[in-house]
């Protein structure tokens, strides 16, 4: 499907896997993504703190629209913290182990979110190297964890801790190791202009990567004119069995229709109910 789409339909409803340098928000990042490509629409899927690097997935175009669906997925950093006090490495992995799985933790105070404590699940929080009080560290964290806080609430057991760095190698199902650097972007970007587009190509992923993330089912040709009018998804509409799950990303073969959210499971079952209303749809 992408080597078969015209770039200029790529531009309007894709991602670019983006390596944030330091030094730099991560709206300025998307900002100047959408200035490189020309798009009218830029927004990324997950804030990263100025001096944090890594991927940051910038959605262009159409494709902002999806972003909630990209955003909350689990996120996996590197870093560095330096310990305010000797501690063994085998005492540090005890008290790090203490903080896997179900955590409460209150947003620092310069986040923009309200400071009450909330949920989180850390799946990974080991170490990686210990150089006397320096610890390279990897966590893999649900979305909305703050890797900070996390180091220093830990600290607060062990007699003190803070971050040093953060590089963020995964958000979802993006990887730092098919990330690219804004001046990569430039480059591909300013190659294409002169009729080199392959370098550009393999940097667009297209949007239709959700349904990665949202169970999808296809639907029947008659259908489609319909449901890209509006149209609640019916019974009637779909080719096979009805996914159990309370969220569809619909398709026509390779094209995406949108995404659709169930109004009740028990209706799956009767004639040609409706099943699903339409949250977004490719109109």
């Amino acid at each position: 499907m992408k080597q078969e789409k015209p770039i200029i339909e790529l531009l309007e409803f894709s991602i670019i896997n983006v390596d944030k340098s330091a030094d730099m928000t991560s709206f300025v990042c998307a900002d100047r993504v959408r200035k490189i490509v020309g798009a009218k629409k830029a927004g990324h899927t997950g804030t990263l703190d100025p001096m944090v690097t890594g991927v940051l997935p910038v959605l262009l175009n159409r494709a902002t629209r999806l972003s909630n669906y990209f955003m909350k997925k689990d996120k996996v950093y590197v870093g560095k913290m330096l310990l305010h006090k000797d501690i063994s490495e085998k005492k540090l992995k005890d008290e790090m182990e203490f903080f896997i799985g179900k955590i409460m933790q209150k947003p620092p105070v310069k986040s923009r979110v309200k400071r009450v404590l909330r949920e989180r699940t850390v799946n990974k929080f080991k170490i990686i190297k210990k150089d006397g009080r320096i610890v390279e560290f990897e966590s893999d964290v649900q979305a909305g964890t703050y890797i900070r806080k996390l180091i220093s609430d830990l600290g607060e057991k062990i007699g003190g801790a803070h971050m040093t760095e953060l590089r963020r190698t995964r958000a979802g199902l993006f990887k730092v190791t098919q990330s690219h650097k804004l001046e990569e972007i430039q480059k591909a970007y300013e190659e294409y202009k002169n009729g080199k587009e392959e370098n550009l190509r393999k940097m667009l992923i297209p949007a239709e990567i959700v349904k990665q993330l949202v169970t999808s089912l296809q639907v029947k040709e008659e259908s489609v004119k319909m449901l890209l009018n509006g149209k609640p998804l019916a019974k009637e509409d779909i080719i096979g069995k009805i996914p159990n799950s309370e969220q569809f990303s619909v398709f026509f073969k390779e094209r995406f229709i949108g995404i659709y959210n169930g109004i009740d499971p028990l209706l799956n079952e009767k004639g040609n109910c409706v099943i699903a209303k339409p949250q977004f749809i490719m109109n």
